[in-house]
C-alpha cells in the first residue's frame, strides 16, 4: 500500500512548477495528502529563467477547475485536498526544500525542472537534480511542456521501471506497483544490457558481449521475469524488456517510442567526488525524458510496506 501523508511542491510560479503543482493536487486527491506549497526566498537567484519568467500567480482553485475538466481525480476528492502556503527564506531554493522536508516530515518532493543541458547546466546548476541526490524522500519531477509526449496530471497508462537487480531497483519497482495500482496502469520492466568491452578482450574477434553470450537478452529477460515475481509475488499488468547501450540513452528512447506517462527509477543518492566520476543515471534520465519521473532510494523515508510483495503474493 502507497501511504503518502504530505506532500510537498516547490513553487515559483513559472509554467514549469504549475505543471509540477497539477501532478502533485492529483495525486493529493488520490491519495487523501496534504499539499504545502512552498516558495523559497533566496538571497541571490541561482538560474536566469529569462525563458520560462514567472506568471502572475494563479490560484489554486484554478488548478483545480483545470484537473476537473481533465479528467484526473475526481470533483470531490480534489475540493477535499488540505493546502499550506509557506514561505521560507534560505541561501538557495534547494536547502530550503530539504530543510522544509525535514522540518515538516514531509512523504514527498515534487517541484518542476527545466532539464538543462551541456554548459548551461554547468554554469546554473539544478535545483531539481540538487534535492533528487540529497532527499530522503521520494521526488517527483516534472519538465515543462515540450515537444514529445507530456503525460495530462490524472492521466497515466504505462510506468517505466528500469532496473539494474539491486536493492535500489526492487524499491523503485515496488514504488511503480502502488502507483499502477492508484492511476490503473501497466508496467513495463526494462534492463539496459551495456555492451562496452574493455580493448584487452578484443582478442581473438570479440568486441560485443554478444559475442561471449549469444543468447544473452533471453537469459536476462527470464532473470527480469523472476526478479518480478520475486518483488511483487505476480506478473499481472507487467511486461518485461531488453535493450542494449547506455543507459540513460535507452531509457530516453524507450520513453519516446513507448509513450510512458511515468518512470519509477531508483538513485544511490551518490554526492561529491565519487558522483563527479561516475555521474547518475538518475540525473540524466530526470534531465532528458519529457514524462514525470519518480525517485527512489532504498534507504531514507519509505512509502511502500517492506512486505508488499508478500501481500501481493498471498492475494
Amino acid at each position: 500500500m502507497l501511504t503518502i501523508n504530505d506532500i510537498l511542491v516547490a513553487r515559483d510560479f513559472s509554467s514549469v512548477s504549475d505543471r509540477a503543482l497539477r501532478h502533485a493536487l492529483d495525486l493529493a486527491a488520490r491519495t487523501g495528502a496534504t499539499l504545502h506549497l512552498l516558495h523559497a526566498e533566496v538571497l541571490h537567484e541561482v538560474e536566469n529563467r529569462q525563458e520560462d519568467r514567472p506568471s502572475p500567480a494563479e490560484g489554486v482553485d484554478a488548478f483545480r477547475d483545470r484537473l476537473k475538466k481533465e479528467g484526473g481525480a475526481s470533483p470531490d476528492a480534489l475540493d477535499a485536498v488540505s493546502i499550506v502556503e509557506v514561505t521560507r527564506r534560505d541561501v538557495s531554493p534547494g536547502p530550503a526544500l530539504l530543510n522544509y522536508a525535514e522540518d515538516e516530515d514531509i512523504d514527498l518532493i515534487s517541484m518542476g525542472t527545466h532539464g538543462r543541458r551541456g554548459a548551461r547546466r554547468v554554469l546554473l546548476g539544478s535545483v531539481a537534480e540538487e534535492v533528487v541526490r540529497r532527499a530522503q524522500q521520494p521526488a517527483l519531477t516534472v519538465r515543462g511542456k515540450e515537444k514529445g509526449h507530456t503525460p495530462v496530471p490524472g492521466s497515466m497508462d504505462r510506468i517505466l521501471v528500469p532496473v539494474d537487480f539491486s536493492e535500489h531497483s526492487r524499491e523503485a519497482l515496488r514504488y511503480a506497483h502502488e502507483w499502477a495500482a492508484l492511476y490503473g496502469a501497466q508496467i513495463d520492466v526494462l534492463h539496459v544490457v551495456v555492451d562496452d568491452l574493455h580493448p584487452a578482450f578484443y582478442v581473438g574477434g570479440v568486441k560485443s558481449v554478444y559475442d561471449v553470450e549469444p543468447d544473452l537478452d533471453d537469459k536476462v529477460k527470464a532473470k527480469l521475469e523472476t526478479f518480478v515475481q520475486e518483488v511483487l509475488g505476480s506478473s499481472e499488468g507487467v511486461t518485461t524488456h531488453v535493450r542494449t547501450g547506455s543507459a540513460p540513452s535507452a531509457i530516453t528512447e524507450f520513453v519516446e517510442e513507448k509513450t510512458v506517462d511515468l518512470v519509477s527509477l531508483s538513485t544511490h543518492g551518490r554526492t561529491g567526488i565519487e558522483r563527479f566520476f561516475l555521474g547518475s543515471v538518475a540525473e540524466k534520465v530526470v534531465r532528458h525524458v519529457t514524462c514525470p519521473v519518480l525517485t527512489v532510494k532504498a534507504f531514507g523515508k519509505s512509502l511502500v510496506a517492506a512486505d508488499a510483495s508478500a501481500s501481493t503474493a498471498e492475494a
